[in-house]
């Protein structure tokens, strides 16, 4: 891919450099991404169509994420996705919140329980998961960074009990050694360099299609670089990085966790099983955009 900087777009499309970066800033160039501070733009970008009237909202995901989330609107997209994102990821990972409960902290900011007994952590990290949505929104247009990758969980463990653990790094990658499904995993001192040449050779490439995604999530989860909340930040970055790309963003439901995890754990073995499950994911997640009028190029 070929990438010119704001100048030559706002030569080429006959327009002022300060709205070649305000369309950049409103993703409203697809494959826009920020390099060294500036922008870079696909060569073969078209300029955006002039803005819809008052009252029309425009049919690209990220676009729409960006308006409802800054407007506070309710009901639409950006709302379902805190509430069926948050709740799905936090859910595979033993949150005992239930569905409505995650709708009811959401929609009200208040705590609303039908058990005895609950656990705090779920409740915090309910409510820092819907903050950490709104950071892969903010970032969707940066090429992926460990900066990023440390802010979602510093964000995302914030104010738990994990934080007053003295061992436990919030932000910071895992101190002692960890498992995931009873594998072993990069050891601590081995993590900074895995994610470094991780993160290096994924941004090699600018533009990503889905199995480029699936394979750096395979590879986050296998190096599993925190102490805990990596299943949770690995959902995100998935979820960032298709916004990023323009590719139809997914959710991994509760109900089809065994299926993913079956995909992570044979991944070397057949990448079908986890690919054909986020395909499927993806299905399901199309069928919203259906419903709220927007366009998926996949």
């Amino acid at each position: 891919m070929i990438y010119i900087d704001v100048t030559e777009a706002a030569n080429k499309w006959n327009i002022s450099e300060r709205s070649v970066r305000n369309y950049c800033n409103a993703g409203r160039i697809p494959g826009a991404v920020i390099q060294n501070g500036s922008w870079a733009i696909p060569s073969n970008a078209e300029k955006p169509a002039r803005k819809q009237r008052a009252g029309k909202l425009p049919t690209d995901l990220l676009s729409r994420l960006k308006i409802e989330k800054d407007a506070g609107i309710t009901g639409g997209i950006y709302h379902k996705i805190q509430i069926e994102l948050t709740y799905n990821s936090n859910h595979i990972e033993g949150s005992r919140l239930t569905h409505d409960e995650t709708r009811y902290i959401y929609e009200t900011n208040t705590i609303g329980v039908e058990k005895d007994t609950i656990n705090v952590d779920d409740i915090v990290e309910t409510v820092n998961h819907f903050r950490c949505i709104d950071l892969a929104i903010e970032q969707a247009n940066y090429a992926l960074s460990e900066s990023f990758i440390k802010q979602l969980h510093l964000v995302l463990k914030s104010g738990t009990s994990d934080s007053r653990k003295p061992w436990f790094a919030v932000g910071d990658y895992k101190r002692l050694a960890n498992e995931v499904g009873g594998l072993e995993t990069v050891s601590p001192e081995n993590v900074p360099n895995s994610m470094k040449e991780l993160i290096k050779t994924y941004n090699k490439d600018k533009i990503k299609s889905i199995n480029d995604i699936i394979e750096f999530h395979y590879q986050f989860e296998k190096i599993h670089p925190f102490q805990d909340g990596n299943g949770r930040i690995g959902r995100l970055i998935m979820f960032k990085e298709c916004l990023r790309n323009g590719i139809t963003p997914f959710i991994i439901e509760d109900d089809i966790k065994e299926y993913y995890y079956r995909g992570l754990k044979e991944w070397n073995n057949e990448k079908g099983y986890l690919t054909d499950t986020i395909l499927s994911c993806q299905d399901r997640f199309k069928k919203y955009m259906d419903y709220y009028g927007l366009k998926y190029n996949d």
